[in-house]
């Protein structure tokens, strides 16, 4: 019988590094192979499931990329632009599935990213949720059926720790909102209001930003003109549903060739 995919989560000692730990460990399709932190990490040497409170995983958490990635058929990763950056080089390497969840990625971090799909799957998208996928091919076709007379905000909400704003859903959305209307979103996009910045311009997509409490992800896009409006909503109550992406994202890689996916590519949409 064929060993199942061997499965490695960065950062796992932040919440969604846990929550994707938890996935892998009680699924039946794959291994917990590693777990990785940063240099100098107190949960390094440490048993994982001790580590977070449980019972032992019998994975022990280390600060060695290179090692814990040759061991794995997948990589996990929902950490930081630079530490992903440094990731898809290495799980290119290691020809491991790479699953990036990461948000705030620069235009230089995605070039780098692209380049390490050349030897590699790439699976990158910056919400991992079926739900959201959904929300994303459904804005494209409303932009693209209604005209400049309704104006197109996106409004997100997160926890209070969330530090790149807009949220890379967001982003997501005013990309696909933006395609339906067969614009390029640098050219129409509108955040960061503030003082006396006149009369909103025909054509912009807006952002608004909402930061407070544990709010897991909350996104609108909102379609608006005169008398009435139109709104797409996703509501996620629990990060549950990202790590569940992002597992099946690292499932459907095992047998693709290299090159860079999104969760489209996954979700066959």
């Amino acid at each position: 019988m064929t060993e199942t995919p061997g499965i490695v989560i960065t950062g796992g000692s932040g919440r969604m590094g846990q929550m994707l730990i938890k996935s892998v460990l009680a699924s039946d399709k794959c291994r917990l192979v590693g777990v990785l932190e940063r240099s100098g990490h107190d949960w390094i040497g440490q048993d994982v499931g001790n580590m977070m409170g449980g019972q032992p995983a019998g994975v022990d958490v280390t600060g060695d990329a290179v090692e814990v990635f040759a061991r794995a058929q997948a990589v996990i990763d929902f950490t930081s632009p630079a530490a992903t950056v440094g990731f898809a080089g290495l799980a290119a390497q290691a020809r491991a599935v790479h699953v990036i969840g990461t948000t705030g990625l620069s235009d230089a971090d995605l070039k780098a990213i692209n380049a390490a799909s050349r030897h590699a799957v790439i699976v990158r998208a910056g919400n991992m949720s079926l739900g959201v996928n959904l929300l994303v091919q459904l804005t494209k076709k409303v932009a693209a059926a209604l005209d400049d007379d309704f104006d197109i905000e996106v409004i997100e909400a997160h926890h209070n720790q969330k530090v790149d704003a807009p949220s890379g859903t967001a982003l997501m959305l005013g990309e696909a909102a933006a395609e339906g209307r067969g614009v390029a979103l640098a050219d129409v996009s509108d955040s960061g209001r503030n003082g006396i910045t006149g009369a909103r311009k025909r054509g912009d997509i807006g952002f608004s930003a909402i930061r407070g409490g544990d709010i897991v992800g909350e996104h609108d896009v909102l379609f608006a003109a005169a008398g009435e409006r139109i709104v797409l909503r996703h509501l996620a109550t629990d990060r549950a549903i990202f790590a569940r992406g992002a597992l099946k994202a690292a499932l459907w890689g095992q047998d693709k060739s290299p090159g860079e996916y999104d969760m489209m590519d996954v979700l066959g949409l």
